[in-house]
């Protein structure tokens, strides 16, 4: 069977990228489709990144535009026509990684059967938080619903396109219906799982004395509200991960003397801050999945975040974390206050995380495109 990936842009490294990475191991010969590639954005990824994926990147015309690592929003004008161009003759089977629809789905497909690995219908389309804010702007605002409009369209055309659906989370297979009316088969994304020696009983006693949050510094992270929790009841918090339009200087300017950025760390210092921190800060809006608070997990680290979108379906309320209902700095400082009485085991935390292992993702995705019904 002769595979072919596809992704949107290779310009950083994140979740959708992580799937990738993985999507690329289980299928070592399949040749990878995207618009742009630029891995000299990849961080600490970069090196291990270009090994793997050597001699296997196709792009497009889009690759040699002078500035594009400034103009990948506006080239999504084009993106339709952009996977268009690729050949996919003598291809059994394309996957795609994606936000909805009218990206690389839009590809012509051929006789190949066409499966899309959603990571979300895109959030800008359908009034879902965002790491950009230009809606706010009173002039952008009637140019950007105009515009989003025609992208809206042009998405739902592309999904008759898709011969099957899986969604990375329950919360993102809710969206694919209501948005596409279309089913999707729940496999959860791979997390790196690290293999750490944990035989403490209780974590609380035995951990660091600070809080942890940190990713893609993008405001719909809503790393403010864990900061100014934080600043409010004087607890030591880090705070990692890579800026993202500017908000890392919005975030220092807020931060109290008990905050401390760290930058943009490896996977290896990631899960030693795992491993000391008390808990785990996470506030992302309706986040898809939400793959940190399962690494998290897997370092034996209790998780206190926000109830919504993915995070929900990983995080075993009492058991492996808590949730704060609201929002707010006050609904978080609550939350905080609650940990801090409270005793997490590591090991439910650790067995937990290994229901979202690599393995079991492969497993899944294997069984999936093995079904006869799909006649390959």
């Amino acid at each position: 069977m002769r595979v072919a990936l596809v992704h949107d842009y290779l310009k950083e490294y994140g979740g959708a990228e992580s799937v990738l990475e993985v999507l690329s191991e289980i299928f070592p010969q399949a040749p990878i489709y995207t618009t742009v590639y630029l891995p000299e954005f990849f961080g600490p990824h970069r090196s291990r990144l270009e090994t793997k994926w050597r001699g296997r990147i196709r792009t497009s015309f889009f690759q040699n535009f002078p500035l594009v690592a400034k103009l990948i929003s506006p080239l999504r004008f084009f993106s339709p026509l952009t996977f268009r161009s690729f050949d996919f003759s003598g291809f059994d089977l394309i996957i795609t990684s994606a936000t909805g629809a009218y990206f690389p789905n839009s590809l012509n497909k051929k006789s190949a059967k066409l499966f899309c690995y959603c990571h979300t219908p895109p959030r800008y389309l359908y009034g879902l938080p965002t790491a950009r804010n230009f809606s706010k702007n009173p002039l952008l605002r009637p140019i950007i619903d105009l515009v989003n409009c025609f992208w809206r369209r042009l998405d739902k055309k592309y999904t008759t396109n898709v011969d099957q659906y899986i969604a990375n989370s329950a919360t993102t297979a809710a969206r694919i219906k209501k948005f596409y009316n279309r089913d999707a088969v729940v496999i959860n994304p791979p997390v790196n799982l690290p293999q750490l020696p944990n035989s403490r009983s209780t974590i609380h006693n035995l951990r660091s004395n600070f809080y942890l949050t940190g990713g893609r510094l993008a405001r719909a992270k809503r790393y403010d509200v864990a900061i100014q929790a934080c600043n409010q009841l004087g607890q030591p918090l880090k705070v990692f991960g890579r800026d993202f339009a500017g908000y890392l200087a919005e975030l220092k300017s807020m931060a109290g003397k008990t905050i401390e950025f760290i930058g943009e760390i490896d996977d290896q210092t990631k899960f030693k801050l795992y491993s000391q921190a008390k808990a785990f800060i996470f506030c992302s809006d309706n986040e898809d999945f939400g793959i940190m608070p399962v690494e998290a997990n897997a370092c034996g680290c209790p998780v206190i975040a926000y109830r919504s979108g993915g995070v929900a379906e990983t995080i075993i309320d009492g058991k492996t974390g808590i949730f704060f209902n609201d929002l707010t700095v006050d609904s978080l400082v609550e939350a905080i206050k609650k940990f801090e009485k409270m005793k997490f085991n590591s090991r439910d935390c650790l067995t937990q995380a290994q229901r979202f292992s690599k393995k079991i993702f492969i497993k899944n995705l294997q069984s999936l495109i093995s079904d006869p019904p799909l006649h390959f």
